[in-house]
């Protein structure tokens, strides 16, 4: 049986949780004043995973949330995965010498895919890319510029290159409650023959299992934000719904 994993998500500003609208740093809700005490709660839900961004370290290109992260492994002991801000080989080590379980490389592997190649052989399964689309094209820097390349293109380049796990956004449905797209997410999988994480637009436990019925092409979880945070639906009611499914 194919396994389907929820992430809760933490995107940390200024050592709070908040989520952004389709990345847009001016339409920013905080909610909650301590990333590792939010970790805490998704843990004690039943989370298996979490996954955290640093928002600060992807506008600046430098870890600046990064403590946190660390505490929530120590303190909690969950499966963590971190992106943002995370440019350089010093970075990917440090995270996975602090325990980290998976380093997400995003905007790098358009700007600078021979780094990502190179990690790729170095760490293997531990890395994960997230391709963020807009139209099924790649989008870079914070969501600000728009590539002319494909997002299956650069999966498929980058799966032959041994990524192993892919998260995979289409910026049009991020914080926006309106259902993932389900048929992009898909093709990406079947594209890369390789796991893929669905990120953006999860507003209900319908979507959480709309997307686990192509668990066995390989759709292999999803990130779940705002929908959590405006009480759309509890982490512990969705992990049951989709264990049982």
């Amino acid at each position: 049986m194919s396994v389907f994993t929820i992430y809760p998500a933490i995107d940390m500003r200024g050592g709070k949780c908040v989520r952004l609208l389709q990345g847009d740093y001016n339409q920013e809700t905080v909610y909650g004043d301590s990333p590792v005490d939010m970790a805490g709660e998704f843990a004690k839900s039943g989370a298996s995973w979490i996954h955290m961004v640093d928002l600060d370290g992807a506008k600046q290109g430098v870890r600046v949330n990064d403590q946190f992260v660390v505490d929530v492994k120590k303190k909690l002991g969950v499966q963590v995965q971190i992106g943002g801000g995370i440019r350089r080989e010093e970075d990917v080590a440090y995270y996975l010498e602090q325990g980290i379980d998976r380093v997400i490389l995003g905007s790098a592997a358009i700007s600078h895919p021979e780094f990502v190649k190179k990690m790729l052989r170095e760490y293997g399964a531990r890395i994960a890319i997230g391709i963020d689309a807009r139209d099924g094209y790649v989008a870079t820097e914070g969501w600000l510029e728009t590539s002319n390349v494909k997002a299956t293109e650069l999966g498929k380049q980058l799966a032959d290159a041994g990524a192993e796990t892919f998260i995979f956004t289409d910026i049009a449905t991020d914080g926006m409650l309106s259902g993932p797209n389900v048929e992009a997410i898909v093709e990406m999988a079947k594209a890369t023959s390789k796991q893929v994480i669905a990120s953006g637009g999860v507003s209900s436990i319908a979507d959480l299992l709309a997307l686990k019925e192509y668990a066995a092409d390989g759709v292999a979880g999803a990130i779940v934000g705002k929908a959590l945070y405006t009480n759309q639906f509890t982490l512990a009611d969705a992990l049951k719904e989709v264990a049982s499914s």
